[in-house]
C-alpha cells in the first residue's frame, strides 16, 4: 500500500506518520518520495526502517538528508547502504557519525569514499574500524590523516593490511606511532 502513495503524499507524513512506519514496510516508497523527505522525517524513521531502505532508496538521500540521521540510525546501516552513498553523502557525516559506523560499514567504504574522508573524520574512526580497513583503503589515506590516529588505531592495524600504508606515511609516523605497529 505504501507503494501507492505519491511523492506529494509522502511530504505530508508528520514525524509521527513517519516514525509509525513499519520497518519492512519503507522500501515500498520510490527514491524519488525518498529524496523528498525533510530532514525532520528522516530523522523520525526508526533504526528498523533505516536499515531497511534499499541501496537506492539511501542513494536518493541528499546531504542533508543523511547529515540528519542520528548515529544510532547511522549505526544501523548495512555495508551495502553505505557503499551506495555519495562521495558528498560521505563527506557530509558528521564526525560522531562516522564514529556511528560498523565494522563492516567501515569495510565496505570504496575507494573514492576512503579519499572523500577529511582527516577530521579519519581522526573519528576507532581502533576497530581502523582495523577493518584493508590496504588499499590505508593507501588512499594521507599522511595527515594517518597522523590523527592514536597508538590504538595504529596497533590495531592488521598485518596485511599495512602494507597500504606508503614510505611517506612511515616516515610521518611518531615513535610511539611506530612503536605501536
Amino acid at each position: 500500500q505504501i507503494a501507492a502513495l505519491s511523492t506529494a503524499d509522502v511530504t505530508m507524513f508528520s514525524t509521527a506518520d513517519m516514525a509509525a512506519i513499519i520497518s519492512k514496510a519503507i522500501t515500498g516508497l520510490s527514491t524519488s518520495a525518498v529524496a523528498a523527505l525533510s530532514t525532520d522525517q528522516v530523522a523520525a524513521l526508526s533504526t528498523g526502517a533505516i536499515s531497511n531502505l534499499t541501496t537506492a532508496q539511501i542513494a536518493a538521500m541528499g546531504t542533508a538528508q543523511i547529515g540528519a540521521l542520528a548515529t544510532a540510525q547511522i549505526a544501523a546501516l548495512k555495508a551495502a547502504q553505505i557503499a551506495g552513498m555519495s562521495t558528498n553523502a560521505i563527506t557530509a557525516l558528521s564526525t560522531a557519525q562516522i564514529a556511528a559506523l560498523s565494522t563492516g560499514a567501515t569495510a565496505s567504504l570504496n575507494t573514492a569514499q576512503v579519499a572523500s574522508l577529511s582527516t577530521a573524520q579519519a581522526e573519528a574512526l576507532s581502533s576497530d574500524q581502523v582495523k577493518a580497513l584493508t590496504s588499499l583503503q590505508l593507501s588512499i589515506l594521507g599522511a595527515d590523516d594517518i597522523a590523527t590516529f592514536s597508538t590504538a588505531d595504529i596497533a590495531a592495524i592488521t598485518v596485511s593490511a599495512v602494507s597500504g600504508l606508503s614510505t611517506s606515511v612511515l616516515s610521518s609516523l611518531s615513535t610511539d606511532q611506530v612503536a605501536a605497529l
